[in-house]
């Protein structure tokens, strides 16, 4: 990390979590930040669900929430981007304060409750993107929605003709009874409503489900299910976790999802098992705790065609991407894997 980004983030740190967060888009958007270029080679380009992607690191949902930082995103070197959530009407979510640092363990805690600008605005947004750039957008439900079911599908036919992938988020646990929406039934009924919405467009859209950390085995067999079932494009594993075994910051306590580094382990262990119950039939994206090249790593050993991040980022800054790319790519030498798909699930049993 250079000097600027260290003296940077540690302005950023003394202000209110939430602040300093729109400060960042915000410097984003300006030109204020690393901006390499994409990061790609033969041994790191890979293809997930029908998307080439230049390589396997991508940006987590939440931080782009109203697709405000797209063009220099692209130029950070992600080899993806998935922006919002968003919603069909605008939100403006939990009240505040809803974001917590938790430094002495490299985590955040958020209850943002999907505060979004709507599908309108980021629509519009979205028309304007980046061409080069692998950009989805993660679809949200109103809060006060009499028909959660149905606003998954109506954002994606309204912004679906500017994204290479969309994402049904049932996992969140900031609006009260969506996870209730990962019960199988309710699964299948939701993801099969949002693959109709795709089927409408003029062009096929990979459409993506998000699942939570915090479910049994019986559940990710249903999970695991539904998938194989709907022929879902593929799964992100996982969302935020509710869990707060292990830590040590002054704001452990406090109500919503927990991310960072006190998920890896929950979080792979996870996608390892879903893995084991989908046998490569459906690819997986392993997000939860992802701070360096030997945690992305692992996620792929366990099964990941392709991980994302986000929280390391509040820690480590934007050229946290390139280190981890470049220790990516030395690792994968290492042991002797030519390309990122000829690792995925090679160390899957030690996860089990």
């Amino acid at each position: 990390m250079k000097l600027i980004e260290t003296l940077g983030l540690k302005a950023l740190h003394q202000l209110d979590p939430e602040q300093a967060h729109s400060l960042s888009i915000k410097a984003l958007t300006l030109g204020l930040a690393p901006a390499p270029g994409p990061k790609t080679s033969r041994r790191l380009r890979t293809r997930v669900a029908g998307l080439e992607l230049p390589n396997p690191l991508g940006l987590a949902a939440g931080y782009d929430k109203n697709a405000e930082a797209l063009a220099p995103l692209s130029k950070a070197g992600f080899g993806f981007i998935e922006v919002g959530a968003a919603t069909p009407r605008p939100q403006p979510g939990n009240p505040k304060p809803r974001l917590f640092r938790l430094t002495e363990d490299r985590a955040a805690i958020n209850r943002f409750g999907f505060n979004n600008e709507g599908m309108d605005v980021i629509a519009a947004r979205l028309t304007k993107r980046p061409q080069e750039a692998i950009i989805g957008l993660n679809l949200g439900a109103n809060k006060d929605s009499d028909d959660r079911a149905a606003d998954f599908a109506k954002v994606l036919s309204h912004c679906g003709a500017h994204l290479d992938f969309a994402t049904v988020n049932v996992s969140s646990p900031n609006t009260e009874k969506l996870r209730d929406l990962q019960g199988k039934a309710a699964l299948t009924a939701l993801l099969n409503g949002a693959l109709e919405a795709r089927d409408g467009l003029e062009r096929r859209v990979p459409v993506f489900l998000k699942i939570a950390p915090d479910l049994s085995a019986a559940e990710l067999d249903d999970i695991a299910a539904v998938a194989l079932e709907t022929r879902i494009d593929a799964v992100i594993t996982t969302n935020t976790t509710l869990d707060r075994d292990g830590l040590h910051s002054q704001h452990r306590g406090e109500k919503g999802g927990l991310s960072g580094a006190p998920l890896f382990e929950k979080s792979t262990r996870v996608l390892a098992g879903l893995s084991q119950r989908l046998e490569g039939q459906v690819p997986l994206i392993g997000v939860g705790g992802v701070g360096s090249a030997e945690q992305a790593y692992a996620k792929i050993c366990a099964g990941a065609s392709a991980v994302q991040l986000y929280t390391a980022m509040v820690y480590g800054g934007l050229s946290l991407i390139t280190e981890i790319l470049d220790g990516l790519e030395q690792l994968l030498q290492r042991d002797g894997f030519d390309t990122v798909s000829d690792a995925v699930g090679s160390k899957r049993g030690e996860w089990l």
